[in-house]
């Protein structure tokens, strides 16, 4: 007796695994000859494949392997096909029997998509496919035993029971054929009631006549299932099942909505993880924030970070979620100013199938559901419009959202941290933003200064940039003049870290030397019009007075404002004081006192010396 006399079952199985892997199949039996295949394989039935191929190796040898890397394997050393191969992947099962190989199961990958899927998960796949590859054997033994359809069918219930989604087979009457546990532990029925329904009411939207007459497949579409109190979300899949040219019914898989989103967000948590340690600045006021952040990542209610554009918003956003218990979870941000409002809406709550003009026919997820036990930050909160302001409070107070064009409310458990660059109490008081929003989003307020209020930061800062850009722009420059240091400390920067970035990545483009100088900086740095360097002359008192100013509107939000101008003048404080006075920066007393001070301490240090 010879395998290929098992034609009929034999390609049905190859069906099966196709049906479930969404690879091409082929399976050949002892004497090389292929006796059944899937996709591009099945006009190739019955012809004959090389001795030295990868399945002639895999029959000689009756072992199960996978080859990752077609051409550069051991395997394939001798194989006529070597240096013109299209595979991208290959896996061959060998049938054995006592292990001897009468028949070798291929699966061929053809692109990455499927390589994907083939060397994803291998320990799960070669189980699978040494099961299937065990069904075919026992259908060779039972068929002298006359007993093959019985135990083909518990083998092939085994099979389908291990697979993770749920899959059911009816005919096009809708009456089941076939199902495995996981349908009915999915959709929350009883065998018995899975058994006696008509599969056309599970699915409404599903076209068998469509499938049968013209595409034999129809993609992942969404649908709900309602059982008592509850509802089923999910994706189904459905194929045509044929015997020869006999159409028998439809196959469908279905997938959780949930396990489809966690998938997802397996895929994306993990990528730009941010801690408290990798934002940079040690000065006071950056430690206070950095400590709030800390204490707010271990509660589940909304913060609201406010700050100027440029100041590290979305960095703390998720420094506070990966410090959180929802690290594992993912993080989704979103931009509401950058996207436009008719768009808004629909990529923030996601829509059903045929919601509008346009929509997928298999619905979409929105931010809401794709953040799922994670953390949704929203950022420029202040743009967002005043009636998605009121769908956006209702998700606060009842935890659920609503797809456009759906008609039931999903529950959700996510944490919200938004943020904003604008004055939102200015905005709540112009009407403009919703005050029960404001208070709701306002729960732990985190506000961070501007890069102006923390000159002590601005040596970390450039040391960071420095050896950031360097490494983005393959330079070797680790040192900045101290003209050109004082040049940054005296800017105002109101685009405040983003530009400090901007113009040291500039300065690291223009420096043709091994240390940037005021030079290589853009020209309001170096006191240059950007069209042409204009002198104006002013007395030696007018350039001090200047001097003083800048340099005390620097250091104003410090403690000790007085001492650090001075010190960075170049002075003493008294002198600093008196020169103040002079030029009628500084009441005239407070001026004394510090003058009288600071001489009692000179005279201290000069008996001490002496």
């Amino acid at each position: 007796m010879q395998l290929k006399e098992l034609y009929e079952d034999v390609q049905n199985i190859s069906e099966a695994i196709s049906s479930v892997i969404k690879v091409d199949v082929t399976i050949i039996d002892h004497n090389l000859e292929r006796i059944a295949g899937t996709g591009r394989y099945k006009e190739k039935i019955g012809e004959s494949v090389g001795i030295k191929s990868a399945f002639g190796y895999a029959l000689k040898k009756a072992k199960a392997y996978i080859i990752e890397d077609p051409g550069k394997n051991f395997v394939c050393d001798e194989c006529e096909k070597r240096g013109h191969c299209t595979e991208f992947a290959e896996v061959c099962c060998p049938i054995l029997i006592e292990n001897e190989a009468i028949g070798v199961i291929g699966l061929i990958a053809f692109d990455e998509n499927q390589k994907e899927r083939i060397c994803y998960n291998q320990r799960n796949l070669m189980y699978f496919l040494k099961k299937m590859a065990d069904l075919i054997s026992s259908k060779y033994l039972e068929l002298k035993q006359s007993e093959v359809n019985k135990i083909l069918l518990k083998e092939l219930e085994a099979v389908l029971n291990s697979v993770e989604d749920g899959i059911i087979a009816f005919d096009y009457e809708g009456k089941v054929l076939h199902y495995n546990n996981k349908f009915v532990k999915l959709l929350h029925v009883d065998e018995a009631v899975a058994e006696r329904s008509n599969m056309k009411s599970f699915f409404k939207d599903l076209d068998i006549e469509e499938i049968v007459k013209k595409t034999n497949y129809t993609e992942k579409k969404a649908f709900e299932y309602d059982y008592g109190d509850k509802v089923f979300r999910g994706y189904y899949e459905a194929k045509s099942i044929c015997q020869k040219e006999k159409k028998l019914g439809v196959l469908v898989t279905i997938t959780n909505t949930k396990d489809m989103l966690n998938m997802v967000n397996n895929i994306s948590t993990g990528t730009l993880i941010t801690r408290i340690d990798d934002i940079k600045g040690q000065s006071t006021c950056m430690t206070k924030v950095k400590d709030k952040a800390i204490q707010a990542a271990k509660s589940n209610s909304t913060v609201l970070i406010q700050g100027e554009s440029g100041t590290g918003k979305e960095l703390f956003a998720r420094a506070i979620h990966f410090h959180s218990h929802r690290a594992q979870r993912p993080f989704i941000a979103i931009n509401c100013a950058a996207i436009p409002e008719q768009l808004l809406e629909s990529e923030l709550f996601g829509y059903e199938s045929g919601a509008f003009t346009g929509a997928k026919k298999s619905g979409k997820a929105g931010k809401f559901e794709l953040a799922r036990k994670g953390t949704l930050f929203l950022d420029e909160i202040g743009d967002m419009p005043l009636h998605l302001q009121t769908k956006l409070l209702r998700v606060l107070q009842e935890k659920t959202i609503e797809k456009i064009g759906g008609t039931s409310s999903i529950p959700i458990d996510i944490r919200i941290i938004a943020a904003t660059n604008r004055d939102l109490e200015k905005q709540v008081a112009e009407g403009a933003f919703r005050s029960d929003l404001y208070y709701r989003l306002n729960v732990i307020p985190i506000k961070i200064p501007p890069l102006r209020m923390r000159p002590d930061d601005l040596d970390e800062l450039i040391d960071f940039g420095l050896k950031k850009f360097n490494d983005k722009l393959d330079k070797q420059i680790t040192k900045i003049s101290d003209r050109a240091k004082m040049s940054l400390k005296k800017h105002a920067w109101e685009g405040n870290v983003r530009e400090l970035e901007n113009v040291l990545e500039y300065a690291i483009n223009m420096c043709k030397k091994d240390k940037i100088d005021i030079e290589d900086l853009p020209s309001k740095f170096r006191g240059v019009d950007s069209q042409e360097e204009v002198y104006v002359p002013q007395t030696l008192d007018e350039l001090e007075k200047s001097a003083i100013e800048k340099t005390m509107n620097i250091y104003a939000n410090c403690p000790k404002k007085v001492e650090e101008a001075a010190k960075a003048l170049g002075i003493s404080r008294a002198t600093l004081y008196r020169k103040l006075k002079k030029y009628k920066m500084i009441e005239n007393e407070e001026s004394h006192i510090e003058t009288k001070k600071e001489q009692k301490e000179e005279e201290m240090i000069e008996i001490i010396s002496y």
